[in-house]
């Protein structure tokens, strides 16, 4: 085969594609009629170093002038910036363009932006195509400037050949049931409803226990103020409680979510009785639980070893056994790698509370057990050794006694066994601070020789090996707690099947994105807040759940969602009905149903995400992809090879 042969098929392929003389086409582009003559414009990102550092950005916007079709092309420094936005509007405007080509970064992040440019000077937002030369580009090419540049034209040449074939559509509008269901009664499922509530929409708030707060229930108080944790959100449940725009569903749960975003149809088993109900929107807020270290640390085998939750209820009850004059604290049982990957985040803060409390307000969370025996005198150090440590310091004469003082007085000893204190944000790091100000011991250790928990007659006795001293000590202590993780609901995986939206890796709930879409989940009309995503303190638990309002009600307020177009369109005279397409539709956007033609797969566009599975699959190619053609895809792919040898 000779070298011209390929380049000649090419020209005429898209010669052929470009005069409409192709065997098949969607029922769009038998109906669209355009201009026949395609006017491209093709601008250029530098994106500061990223491209321009690499690509020799304005010889590709020379190369992009000689391309067929090409009326106008130039490079800018920043595309997205303001001056390169009009810059894009402005040949539009002055060349007369249709059809528009940007290469640049993700098309992910600023394809929108620029549709949305596009469409202000009165062009479809479907004639414009991205190209991305950074990442797929200057950063994976980044030693080799040179070729990285070579690539970078072959792709804007690929750009260009698929633009001038796309076709121009209208994007259909969906009605909204301007109504909400909640999942899960915690702070963050709670703030989400109320917020809703206030906007007007009624709201099916469900909650599988007998009353709202989840987690937050079982907590002592708060480690940023020190209020008492039910104090502080009893007055969020009482306005949950009051509103009347809020049906409130405990001892629910909900069994069945069908639909798609602005119209959801729900069955919920509340008390027994099946409660069927449509929605426009829906938050996930099942929140987490705390992980039970069994075997670790002799946790369910020794007495007084308790887990950070079930320290907090012992301090709430007031029920902390009388005789406790030493706490250990050991931080990450079992996460970091122990049992599950990820840091909890919040353990830190929570554990340097707990330690802080014990020492200011010992008297307080004392109670009436006595199961615990006075500490064997030969395991604690010398008294004057016990007093050097304490480093007393003297306060002026009628000066209440110092929370130093205060411990000492109690001679109660807290230790704090980590492998690192994670204490993020300002205030939490002051509040650490403090902690050690106050006498608490923060001992590291390395995950390669953790601490060990034994017990010598009745005495809880910690081991650990002394970092700095390269030698292993014990520690007699009358309590273990240990600082363990949040793990998701034991039932996650059922409702994301439900509601088919994804987990991620730990088994929370996956958002769509973390910075971008951080409260969203990609099937569209459902959100997610709290802990059912991952560890996260009250304070991001509340903002969560606002921002998950604020998406759900913005989408409520507008009345209608507007579904891409980027979706398959069936040719009803291939489709034998087969359901292959329906069953490997991730988003179950596809049906087959029986009509005068028998069996036949029908789209769903409002839940629809285009992304090509349904037509991959059909064996009767009689699903094209809307923007995504045969055609369109052949010609880009051809262009790719113009000028490689064969």
């Amino acid at each position: 085969m000779s070298e011209e042969a390929p380049n000649e098929e090419t020209e005429e392929t898209e010669e052929a594609l470009e005069a409409g003389e192709t065997e098949e086409k969607s029922p769009e582009e038998q109906t669209v009629d355009l201009p026949t003559e395609r006017r491209v414009g093709v601008f250029v990102c530098h994106c500061g170093s990223n491209i321009g550092g690499v690509v020799d950005v304005p010889s590709v916007a020379e190369y992009a002038k000689t391309l067929p079709g090409v009326v106008h092309a130039e490079d800018d420094l920043y595309m997205c910036a303001d001056d390169g936005l009009k810059a894009v509007q402005n040949g539009i405007k002055e060349h007369n363009l249709n059809r528009v080509v940007v290469a640049s970064c993700t098309p992910r992040t600023h394809g929108p932006l620029f549709q949305s440019t596009c469409e202000e000077v009165g062009l479809n937002k479907y004639l414009f195509t991205f190209v991305n030369i950074r990442e797929q580009c200057s950063w994976v090419h980044m030693k080799e400037p040179e070729k990285a540049t070579e690539k970078a034209k072959e792709l804007v040449r690929m750009g260009v050949a698929r633009v001038k074939l796309l076709e121009p559509f209208e994007e259909l509008k969906n009605p909204v049931e301007p109504k909400a269901l909640v999942i899960g009664g915690g702070v963050s499922g709670m703030s989400a409803a109320l917020s809703l509530a206030n906007q007007g929409f009624p709201v099916y708030l469900v909650e599988r226990e007998d009353e709202l707060g989840g987690f937050v229930r079982l907590l002592n108080n708060l480690y940023l103020g020190g209020g008492d944790t039910m104090e502080t959100i009893q007055p969020l449940i009482d306005d949950v409680m009051s509103n009347e725009n809020i049906d409130v569903l405990l001892s629910s749960e909900v069994r069945n979510v069908d639909g798609f975003v602005g119209n959801f149809d729900a069955t919920i088993d509340a008390n027994g009785e099946d409660k069927n109900v449509k929605v426009g929107s829906i938050v996930v807020a099942t929140g987490a639980l705390e992980y039970l270290p069994e075997g670790l640390y002799g946790y369910g085998m020794l007495d007084n070893v308790v887990t950070l939750t079930e320290f907090e209820i012992m301090c709430r009850v007031k029920k902390v056994p009388s005789k406790v004059r030493s706490i250990a604290f050991i931080q990450c049982v079992g996460s970091r790698g122990q049992k599950v990957s990820y840091c909890s985040r919040i353990c830190c803060n929570v554990a340097t509370k707990n330690a802080l409390n014990i020492v200011e307000n010992y008297n307080e969370m004392l109670g009436q057990l006595d199961d615990i025996e006075s500490v064997p005198v030969d395991l604690h150090a010398p008294e004057e050794v016990m007093q050097r440590r304490r480093r007393r310091r003297r306060r002026p004469a009628g000066a209440p006694p110092s929370t130093e003082e205060r411990r000492i007085a109690h001679q109660v000893e807290v230790y704090v066994f980590n492998r690192t204190m994670t204490t993020y944000g300002v205030e939490h790091e002051l509040y650490y601070n403090r902690a050690r100000e106050s006498g608490v011991r923060f001992i590291r250790y390395r995950n390669e020789r953790p601490p060990n928990v034994t017990k010598e007659g009745d005495q809880l006795i910690v081991t650990y090996y002394h970092e700095t001293l390269k030698v292993e000590r014990k520690l007699a202590v009358d309590m273990v707690v240990l600082s363990t993780p949040l793990v998701p609901q034991e039932d996650a995986k059922d409702v994301s099947q439900m509601l088919k939206v994804p987990l991620g890796p730990s088994g929370f709930f996956l958002e769509a994105h973390v910075k971008l879409r951080p409260v969203d989940f990609a099937t569209d009309g459902i959100f997610v807040c709290g802990t059912a995503k991952g560890p996260a303190d009250i304070t991001e638990s509340v903002s969560q759940g606002l921002a998950t309002a604020s998406r759900a009600g913005s989408l409520m307020k507008k009345g209608y969602v507007q579904a891409e177009v980027l979706t398959p369109q069936i040719d009803v005279d291939r489709c034998i009905g087969c359901g292959i397409c329906e069953s490997v539709c991730p988003y179950k956007a596809i049906v087959v149903k029986r009509g005068d033609r028998g069996l036949k797969a029908e789209v769903i566009p409002a839940a629809c995400k285009g992304c090509g599975t349904c037509g991959a699959s059909c064996p009767m190619k009689a699903i094209v992809m809307s923007n995504y053609t045969d055609e369109q895809l052949t010609v880009e792919g051809i262009s790719s090879l113009r000028e490689v040898p064969v």
